[in-house]
């Protein structure tokens, strides 16, 4: 028998460390994730809620861990407020989206797979991207359909131009009925070296990514408090009423603050305006009436 020596509780921290910053890379853009470098392990446990040992193995006598680690929803807030920065709703997203490379020297307009980046841009996705890339496929009938309907599909056209190593990137992003440019300029970057050529994939991927991130801010210095009165006749619904609060990114905390025989009432701190906080609720299918600043949930939610 091999007695294998080592210290679980310093890999379990370093499943912490890896938690918390796989949540900062998904809600933090770039510019602000090195204001979050010298996060100690001590205050990243302080935000833990519950975290659970998904699997551990050994495997050629080495340890392997698997964690499932949740954050405390306010907690990561704060720490984000004291740094002066605003987070962003951890919101999926997929988008249409056409590379096309131009290479200037040789006077040749690439796509699909004769293009590098078409053929090499999804071979190395990070697990806490928020963008998923649809690329389109080569046949003439879907590329007509897709010309017709540029304008009203979300979509990113790349247009990037070649001269030897020096690269200019014409980024065109349609979302929301609305148009972005983003110009971007690099140099010495050689695309017949897969290092550098997923190194620039890597850096592009990182300006949609604040982008994406960009139009899902929350604004945290807005703490909108909401009193909020539900009938507690039903447990079932009260239990989804506090899951989806519970749940929901842009609820900064809540609280029951008194209660009677016919309704629970709540605290609710919104990060945002009223409109918003209508707005996101109708998404869930809840509906409210203002009755003496009271925010009351209907019966028919």
């Amino acid at each position: 028998m091999i007695e294998i020596n080592f210290n679980k509780n310093e890999i379990i921290d370093e499943g912490f460390v890896k938690a918390f910053n796989e949540l900062i890379l998904s809600i933090v853009q770039s510019k602000d994730q090195v204001k979050l470098k010298n996060t100690s392990i001590n205050q990243i446990k302080g935000m833990i809620e519950t975290f659970s040992i998904k699997e551990e193995k050994f495997i050629d006598e080495i340890y392997y861990l698997a964690l499932n680690v949740s954050f405390n929803k306010k907690n990561i807030f704060d720490l984000l407020e004291t740094k002066n920065i605003f987070p962003s709703l951890p919101v999926k997203k997929d988008f249409l989206f056409i590379p096309v490379l131009v290479d200037q020297n040789k006077n040749q307009v690439l796509m699909f797979s004769e293009n590098k980046l078409f053929s090499s841009w999804n071979l190395n996705n990070k697990k806490y991207s928020l963008l998923n890339y649809i690329l389109p496929t080569e046949d003439l009938d879907d590329f007509r359909l897709i010309k017709q309907n540029i304008n009203i599909l979300e979509t990113i056209i790349m247009i990037v131009f070649k001269d030897n190593n020096k690269i200019r990137v014409f980024n065109k992003i349609f979302f929301n009925q609305n148009n972005n440019l983003k110009n971007l300029n690099y140099t010495e970057v050689n695309f017949d070296e897969e290092e550098e050529l997923f190194e620039f994939i890597d850096n592009l991927k990182l300006v949609y990514e604040d982008f994406w991130k960009s139009q899902n801010q929350i604004n945290t210095s807005v703490k909108l408090s909401l009193n909020i009165s539900i009938d507690n006749s039903n447990n079932i619904k009260i239990n989804k009423f506090e899951k989806i609060l519970s749940d929901m990114d842009l609820i900064y905390n809540f609280s029951i603050y008194k209660f009677d025989n016919r309704n629970n009432f709540y605290k609710v701190i919104f990060n945002g305006t009223p409109d918003k906080f209508l707005e996101v609720m109708s998404d869930q299918n809840y509906d409210f009436e203002i009755k003496n600043k009271i925010w009351v949930l209907n019966d028919k939610s």
